[in-house]
């Protein structure tokens, strides 16, 4: 069963609150960090993509790097850009998104339930992209930025967040840069927190949505921390990480679309005589065509949209990772026609996820920087907690979620 705790958030001042907030370190470059927060001393890319405050060309994962976000920390705390609430709290953040609303629960989660699988991964993690979030972890001594966590529905944490999501929030802007509206409320009440607590004792298992590499590393810092303290006694704060868990039916996944840079030796002809092998291929035209349901795939090439269906008999329904449209395009087209055998590190393909579109797709197949995309049908969310159940990984840029956690609104401190 799930552990959870509330925590001293730090948070900006509610004057201060859009200044301070900023995208995930990971949906942006250094550049367009920089462009975001030029003339803003307050953004928090300055701790958490603290390269912009050197030269362009500085390696992010330069040591000076990662002692620059520690400064920059400090300063935030010393000039009261982040304050942190003197007891501790469960907080709701809500984020709309095309008149569509999720609300979550921001909490402290448990590292062991990390490290023995109540809170389960779908994800593989790079071992380079661990290492660089655990520096930064420790550095700060701190969890910048909350990992994304599902939680299956539950009568009595949405009743709590109802008793309080009709009242005035602590904080309510729209970001420029998504046009979405974030908000945030304060559960100080110990009576609700204890409401709160109880109900996740009773759910079995929490699933990452997005944030593998911050839940990794926020876990193995956390698990760091008490072998290296002989008086361990276990409820210290380096034993939680914090987390924003929403009810999984209010979550949206996006489509996770591929671009190729070429046709592997082959001409147009060829390559759609090839697709013709194992899916029903139907010209659809100049206008953007987005598949409608599982197994049915959009291909763009030539200025042309084709709908791809595959033939009947060409997956394995009963195997929950070979089913995936991402297993049957990466099986059927990628490696088999293509010849690109890994997603992870094969520099002819490129991926498209959430907002950009399928215009995004056919920008770049028309630019001449790639020759054909191909867009995919997003996976649910029930897929995902049937393979995370199954004790299963699930193929490499799978899912994309959206909204994106706004980071800043809390901060959660180690010590």
């Amino acid at each position: 069963m799930a552990v959870i705790k509330p925590f001293k958030g730090l948070r900006p001042p509610k004057e201060l609150v859009e200044q301070v907030q900023s995208r995930p370190y990971d949906v942006l470059d250094s550049e367009e960090a920089r462009t975001e927060a030029e003339g803003n001393e307050k953004s928090l890319y300055h701790i958490i993509k603290p390269e912009i405050d050197f030269p362009r060309g500085t390696s992010e994962y330069a040591p000076e790097v990662y002692r620059k976000a520690a400064e920059n920390f400090r300063k935030f705390q010393d000039n009261g850009w982040l304050v942190q609430d003197e007891e501790d709290t469960y907080y709701i953040y809500a984020q709309t998104m095309n008149g569509k609303t999720q609300y979550g629960l921001v909490v402290c989660a448990y590292v062991e339930d990390y490290l023995n699988g109540i809170i389960k991964k779908h994800e593989l993690t790079r071992r380079d992209k661990e290492e660089d979030r655990m520096k930064h972890v420790r550095v700060n001594n701190a969890n910048m930025e909350p990992v994304f966590f599902a939680y299956p529905d539950n009568d009595t944490l949405s009743a709590v967040m109802a008793r309080y999501t009709d009242k005035e929030p602590e904080y309510d802007f729209t970001a420029k840069n998504d046009g979405f509206r974030h908000r945030l409320w304060i559960i100080r009440d110990k009576e609700e927190q204890k409401t709160i607590t109880a109900a996740f004792a009773n759910i079995p298992y929490l699933y990452i949505a997005d944030g593998h590499h911050r839940s990794a590393a926020a876990a193995l810092v956390g698990a760091e921390k008490a072998k290296l303290n002989p008086n361990h006694r276990g409820d210290e704060e380096y034993n939680y990480f914090m987390a924003v868990c929403f009810p999984a039916s209010q979550l949206t996944i996006l489509d996770y679309n591929r671009v190729m840079r070429d046709l592997n030796g082959l001409d147009s002809q060829k390559f759609m005589s090839r697709l013709a092998e194992n899916f029903k291929v139907t010209p659809m035209g100049k206008a953007c065509y987005r598949p409608e349901k599982l197994h049915e795939f959009s291909l763009y090439i030539d200025g042309e949209w084709y709908k791809l269906e595959l033939l009947p008999g060409k997956a394995d329904e009963n195997d929950p990772i070979k089913s995936l449209d991402v297993s049957i395009s990466s099986k059927l087209i990628l490696d088999k026609i293509l010849g690109i055998t890994d997603l992870r590190s094969d520099k002819r393909i490129d991926f498209v996820g959430g907002l950009r579109g399928l215009e995004e797709l056919k920008r770049r197949v028309d630019s001449g920087e790639m020759r054909v995309a191909l867009a995919l049908h997003p996976v649910s969310m029930q897929q995902i907690i049937d393979i995370a159940d199954s004790g299963n990984i699930m193929p490499p840029k799978a899912t994309w979620f959206e909204p994106k956690l706004r980071s800043g609104l809390v901060v959660h401190k180690l010590s």
